[in-house]
């Protein structure tokens, strides 16, 4: 017993508005409802959890958990209400419980793709939570990046290549795969991606998530190597889809756990250059919401985490999202200097080392695409950016594959926004229209997050009859902005 007060169960426990003897009764409830109807909590053991951070036996940690999860509509793990029981002698750890040691992570994917798909079951939303600061993640996440990320190195030394996880079995029906099973989740990634692509998040987030939690229970055994790896870098790809996913339809604080869940997964594989990409997810996250700071601390740490591995076209992603990030800070010369030095590595990837495929989607479009975005951000500090932000928009339009529906549509945004910072709203009328015609077919809600920005910068020619025209259309086809979301971002 710590003898301190376990001021995270503590925070949670003020959010639920229940009193101690009310959650002694749900634990006890809960737990039969689990299949532990010996469990027997009272008053004065809830108060030790929270005043004097006394940690409780298995089950009352998962309990606890599912009672959080569903009373705040959101997902609570074991680690967010204080209890780690995991935690290795000697290292370091945060408050938040980063990094957690090899050995945890499947259990924490599982653990939290689970809850997750409870709130989706009931119907609830994932977003009260707020999002760890990018110093924090930082902080946190960098010694651990930074070490070796063999496996084996990792793994603790279990004689059996089929050992389980005692921690996983109430989990999952763990077994053990083959390359023929890896190659088919594999491809599923793939299909996922393009229909994310394509739709956007909200309508097979659920089943990427669910196929996260499957492999969560298969990464409970202990695989030969090769194969092990493979595993990992699928719990990977589909964390960082789960959490773009989730981004991409307003539920930021899941999809920053996501990301982080992705980081971990792909450094337990030993792929240093996609943990790195997962951060820059978050980075990018952080930009959306109006937190360029805290981006630019991510992509510190998803650049130098990365390591020498990370192909050229992989860095110049990198360095596109951190000009952006400058940019929404009108640091205009940083962003320019940034851009150029994405724009050297770009053209410097030959092509002869296969790109992975996580690595696909960015191609010449995505690199024209981040541009535009850069400069039509920068525009609203300096207006001269506009004209770049259109020519970059329009080669991004050209060069668009099919089945990247949605970023056509940001192109659209961007092109248009530009043309409004650039005084020419006759185009950008032209090119709002344009982005009106297929954004209804998405389940994005960034591209209605963009598309307000756009409205907003409406409101300057609101004496045009067209653009009142223009205006009242938006209007009418934008949703109702989420009481969690904030009207301003980029």
């Amino acid at each position: 017993m710590s003898k301190e007060a376990n001021t995270r169960l503590a925070d949670l426990f003020g959010l639920t508005g229940w009193s101690k003897g009310e959650l002694a009764r749900l634990v006890n409830r809960q737990a039969a409802a689990m299949g532990h109807p010996q469990l027997a909590t009272d008053t004065s053991r809830v108060r030790r959890w929270i005043e004097t951070g006394e940690s409780p036996r298995e089950p009352v940690p998962k309990v606890l958990a599912a009672l959080f999860t569903e009373r705040l509509g959101r997902v609570v793990t074991i680690e967010d209400l204080g209890f780690d029981r995991h935690r290795r002698a000697g290292k370091k750890q945060t408050g938040d419980g980063l990094p957690w040691p090899p050995e945890r992570t499947a259990a924490v994917l599982t653990e939290f793709t689970g809850m997750d798909l409870m709130l989706n079951r009931r119907g609830l939303v994932g977003a009260g939570a707020a999002l760890t600061a990018g110093s924090a993640l930082s902080s946190a996440m960098y010694d651990w990046l930074h070490t070796d990320p063999a496996l084996v190195a990792d793994a603790p030394v279990i004689n059996d290549p089929l050992h389980a996880d005692p921690a996983a079995y109430d989990r999952y029906e763990a077994a053990p795969v083959g390359s023929q099973e890896i190659e088919a989740l594999e491809r599923s990634v793939e299909v996922f991606r393009a229909w994310d692509a394509a739709r956007g998040g909200g309508l097979q987030r659920k089943a990427v998530v669910g196929q996260l939690n499957e492999v969560g229970g298969m990464l409970a055994y202990h695989h030969q190597d090769h194969l092990q790896r493979r595993l990992w870098g699928v719990a990977a790809n589909l964390a960082v889809l789960a959490g773009w996913m989730s981004h991409d339809v307003g539920l930021e604080p899941t999809a920053q756990k996501y990301f982080v869940i992705a980081a971990h997964a792909a450094r337990e594989g030993g792929d240093r250059p996609r943990a790195g990409e997962a951060l820059s997810r978050a980075a990018r996250q952080m930009v959306h919401i109006g937190r360029p700071d805290d981006a630019l601390d991510l992509m510190k740490l998803a650049k130098s985490g990365s390591g020498e591995q990370a192909l050229p076209r992989t860095r110049a992603m990198l360095q596109t999202i951190e000009a952006w990030a400058q940019a929404s800070m009108g640091r205009g010369q940083a962003m320019r200097r940034t851009l150029g030095e994405a724009e050297d590595l770009f053209a410097s990837d030959k092509g002869d080392v296969p790109p992975p495929s996580w690595m696909q989607m960015f191609d010449e479009a995505d690199l024209h695409g981040m541009q535009a975005l850069a400069y039509r951000t920068l525009a609203e500090h300096d207006p001269s950016a506009a004209a770049q932000a259109q020519r970059h928009a329009k080669y991004a339009l050209e060069l668009r594959a099919a089945g990247r529906d949605r970023s056509k549509i940001f192109d659209y945004i961007s092109l248009a926004s530009a043309c409004f910072l650039g005084n020419d709203p006759e185009q950008a009328d032209r090119y709002a229209r344009m982005a009106l015609l297929t954004i209804g077919s998405t389940s994005s809600h960034r591209t209605w997050d963009r598309l307000r920005e756009m409205y907003r910068l409406t409101g300057r020619y609101a004496d045009c009859t067209t653009i009142q025209d223009l205006r009242s259309e938006l209007e009418a086809a934008m949703p109702p902005l989420p009481k969690n979301r904030s009207t301003r971002q980029v």
